[in-house]
C-alpha cells in the first residue's frame, strides 16, 4: 500500500480547512485562530500553523492531507512539512480583489517545491465572484514555465470537487493513479 502526502495552501479564506475537512475520513487536527480584521469577512478563523487529515483510497493507500499558509514566518516548518510530499493543491479565492496576484504570490512561495512535485489549482468562491480567471491562470502558469497545470472551479466544501483536485494532482505524477 502506498502513502501519499498532499499539501494544501492558499490565501486566508480560500477554503484550505474546508477542503481538508471535506475529504478527510477523520476529524482534521488544526491550529486555527480568530481571523484578523482584514480576513474576517472571508472566514471567522484562519490557519496559524498547519492542519492534518487522512483518507483511505480505494486501493487501500493512505492519503495524508496537510494545510499550511504561505506566510514567511512559517517557512522552516513548511519546508519540513513538504519533505516527501506528492504535490501542492493551491486554492485561490476567486472573489478576492486580484486572484491572479494571489496565484503569482503563492506559486512564487512554493516554486521549488512545485518544480520537484506537481501542482493543481482550485479556484473557490465562484458564488461571490464575477467571472473566474481560470483560463488566464492556466495561461500564466504555462508562460511561466510550469507546463500544463490543471485549474478547476471548485467548492472546497464538496468532497467530489476536492477529490477531483487530488486526482488531477496524483495523475500528474502517476497517470494510472486513482483516488
Amino acid at each position: 500500500m502506498s502513502r501519499f502526502k498532499i499539501i494544501f495552501s492558499g490565501p486566508a479564506g480560500a477554503g484550505k480547512s474546508a477542503a481538508i475537512a471535506a475529504i478527510s475520513d477523520v476529524t482534521p487536527v488544526n491550529a486555527l485562530a480568530d481571523a484578523d480584521a482584514a480576513d474576517r469577512n472571508r472566514a471567522s478563523a484562519t490557519n496559524v500553523g498547519m492542519e492534518h487529515g487522512t483518507t483511505l483510497l480505494s486501493d487501500g493507500s493512505t492519503l495524508h492531507l496537510y494545510g499550511t499558509t504561505g506566510e514567511e514566518p512559517l517557512e522552516a516548518a513548511r519546508d519540513t512539512l513538504m519533505a516527501g510530499s506528492t504535490g501542492l493543491v493551491l486554492l485561490i479565492d476567486g472573489s478576492r480583489e486580484d486572484p491572479l496576484a494571489d496565484l503569482v504570490q503563492f506559486v512564487g512561495t512554493f516554486e521549488r517545491f512545485i518544480a520537484g512535485t506537481g501542482l493543481a489549482i482550485g479556484v473557490t468562491h465562484a458564488d461571490r465572484a464575477g467571472s473566474l480567471p481560470l483560463k488566464e491562470m492556466a495561461e500564466l502558469l504555462q508562460q511561466s514555465g510550469f507546463g500544463t497545470v490543471p485549474v478547476f472551479e471548485v467548492d472546497a466544501r464538496d468532497r467530489r470537487d476536492v477529490s477531483m483536485l487530488i486526482e488531477a494532482l496524483l495523475n500528474l505524477n502517476d497517470p494510472v493513479a486513482q483516488p
